[in-house]
């Protein structure tokens, strides 16, 4: 799976744990140990009021469909998480 594959449509549509369809947008991607992962944000703003971000890894599934999956290990997620805040907020910083 490449990203470009992947990006052909930057709006996901990804299903909570109680079955509701919730869009979201791209925000961001990185690539790490040949992992490719993916920052979302809702699409909607209302579902999402405090402004935060949900990191999901892309994978091919035994049906070689590409498929977005939750991290489940924290020292990876971790790892991620870091990138993402370093890429997305990196110009929130004040220049002096």
């Amino acid at each position: 799976m490449t990203q470009d594959d992947l990006f052909d449509d930057e709006i996901f549509v990804l299903t909570d744990e109680d079955g509701k369809e919730i869009e979201f947008a791209l925000l961001g991607s990185c690539t790490l140990e040949e992992k490719l992962y993916l920052a979302l944000i809702p699409a909607d703003d209302a579902d999402n009021p405090n402004g935060e971000y949900v990191i999901m890894r892309a994978e091919t599934d035994e049906d070689g469909e590409d498929v977005l999956c939750t991290i489940e290990d924290d020292d990876e997620f971790e790892r991620i998480a870091d990138i993402f805040d370093d890429q997305l907020f990196d110009d929130d910083e004040e220049v002096e």
